[in-house]
């Protein structure tokens, strides 16, 4: 007679019912011959499995996934193979700072490198995992296998979220383990840290004095929701953000100038202010793309981790602490002290703002005429997911989102093959909203058996490829070099074919013209749509 899962009370239980205490609901990998303990109690605690086919996939579908439910994404990996095909995943979590939690099993205790011969035996997968992610830990026991979840979960809520992996060997992972119920359940959260009293006094002196506030914000402001608004609209300072803190403030907002810090005119506003107020961002040099932030003014720095307040460039002001306390904190002693209006206002913002857009416009125009097409067949909630395309950063990442988490990228990390799980993940934790993964055809091939896993999910997905037929930014890379074109020129597939073959629907655009009525027709449509879009309809390319 088979065992049940209900009466299996093992360190796989424990794990998962701690999971579940936190309100995850969903987990994403592939099972495997020493993780079927993982994977035993996922139906009576309700917990969703998404199979993906490859843990690569899994990781970054994952990460869509907590973007839109504020949860960290789970990966549930085999041992050896399994763990470390997810680590590029898990890479890209800690260079943009998302959180995520990667399980796996692990070689039974005492068998650590023992070179064995066992299978999926690897020479040290915790210390692979640990050298790009916050933490790895190889736990001894289920208490500690329970520990290191509520520990993950503290780092979420206290500092900067990144990846962690807790390793359970597989002996652990199977043994019997009956815990209490107070060890099992969730932690409450922490009240978010407030700035201390006088650099909150120091930062208000600073904004008292100036008459050009420009506020930058990243990644760590979203943690603040509304506040960031009502900060902007106190100051009546123009805001730009990186492409991390897209939304920050709805991009629709008079002060608002998007997300394109990238171009020599929001690099310029910044640096020119008198006092530039940085909202949780390290101002990394993949987002300036060869540009420089280099304030002339005071530099005003709110971020949860004392050391990033001189990363880049130099606070003047730090005021460390959780943007969700500290930024209502910096309003309420604004409004105390009758600090307002010290920005250029809705006038002023409105001319850079007109500047900025045209700066990002003239980079590329067959590429922002192939989104402005997009965004005429996209209802107004979508989320983009984009990938390391061109079309992603010349295009899709000018598209104006009111709501945070609705562009899917890794600008630093930028690895291919993101978008089209990303946009999986999003779907499967917000099936009302539309999805839409723009991505080039080089960055859809590492990924493109992800259409699988969306069939499967009977999710509702429109994939657009934007074939340029190849990897054309390399091949200018290369001519800008003078190398003759090496590897880049690339044999295309029948894509529209590719989407049917799937269990999906595909389509092939001939004329500028019928984009935006195909991804419309799509959306409408449900169902998994991939689109074809040949580049060359909208202009030469480079």
């Amino acid at each position: 007679m088979s065992t049940t899962s209900s009466s299996v009370k093992n360190t796989g239980l424990a794990v998962m019912t701690a999971l579940r205490g936190y309100g995850v609901d969903t987990i994403f990998g592939i099972p495997g011959t020493h993780n079927l303990e993982l994977y035993r109690h996922l139906p009576e605690l309700g917990i969703h499995p998404v199979t993906t086919r490859h843990e690569q996939g899994a990781g970054y579908a994952a990460d869509g996934w907590a973007q839109q439910t504020g949860l960290p994404g789970v990966v549930v990996t085999t041992s050896g193979p399994g763990l470390l095909n997810a680590l590029s995943a898990a890479a890209t979590a800690y260079c943009e700072s998302r959180p995520m939690i990667v399980l796996s099993p692990g070689p039974a205790l005492g068998q650590e490198g023992a070179d064995r011969g066992t299978l999926h035996e690897t020479k040290d997968t915790s210390g692979a995992a640990a050298a790009v992610m916050q933490w790895s830990r190889r736990v001894a026991s289920a208490e500690e296998a329970v520990a290191a979840v509520h520990d993950a979960f503290e780092l979420f809520r206290t500092s900067r979220p990144r990846p962690v992996h807790i390793e359970i060997p597989l002996d652990v992972l199977e043994a019997e383990a009956d815990l209490p119920a107070e060890l099992l359940a969730a932690r409450p959260a922490p009240a978010p840290a407030l700035a201390d009293a006088d650099s909150i006094a120091a930062a208000v002196e600073a904004l008292s004095a100036a008459s050009d506030v420009v506020v930058l914000a990243g990644g760590g402001s979203l943690r603040a929701g509304d506040a960031v608004r009502r900060l902007v609209e106190l100051l009546d300072a123009p805001v730009v953000t990186t492409l991390n803190g897209k939304a920050a403030v709805p991009e629709s907002h008079p002060l608002s100038l998007g997300a394109d810090i990238r171009t020599p005119a929001a690099q310029k506003v910044c640096s020119g202010a008198d006092v530039l107020l940085v909202l949780g961002s390290k101002v990394g040099e993949a987002e300036l793309w060869g540009g420089l932030v280099e304030p002339a003014g005071t530099v005003v720095r709110i971020d949860v981790l004392d050391g990033q307040m001189d990363a880049n460039l130099s606070a003047d002001v730090r005021l460390v602490g959780d943007s969700a306390a500290v930024v209502p904190q910096l309003v309420a002693a604004l409004e105390q002290a009758g600090v307002a209006g010290r920005g250029r206002g809705a006038a002023g913002a409105a001319a850079l703002r007109e500047e900025v857009r045209a700066q990002a416009a003239e980079t590329a125009p067959p590429l922002v005429a192939l989104t402005t097409e997009l965004v005429a067949g996209m209802p107004a909630d979508t989320i983009v997911a984009g990938d390391s395309s061109q079309i992603t950063y010349f295009g899709t990442s000018s598209i104006a989102q009111d709501r945070p988490h609705s562009f899917l990228y890794m600008p630093a990390y930028a690895t291919l093959g993101y978008g089209l799980p990303a946009a999986i993940g999003a779907k499967v934790a917000a099936p009302e909203r539309p999805v839409v993964c723009v991505a080039g055809d080089g960055a859809l091939m590492f990924a493109i058996q992800e259409l699988a896993t969306a069939v499967e999910q009977r999710l509702d997905l429109v994939v657009v490829c934007v074939d340029n037929g190849g990897y054309a930014e390399i091949k200018q890379n290369e001519a800008d070099r003078g190398i003759a074109p090496i590897g880049v020129d690339l044999h295309q597939p029948d894509w529209a074919a590719l989407g049917v073959a799937f269990g999906g629907h595909g389509t092939r655009v001939a004329a500028a013209a019928d984009l935006a009525p195909a991804v419309r027709d799509a959306i409408t449509a449900g169902g998994v749509h991939v689109v074809h879009v040949p580049l060359g309809i909208f202009g030469p390319v480079a």
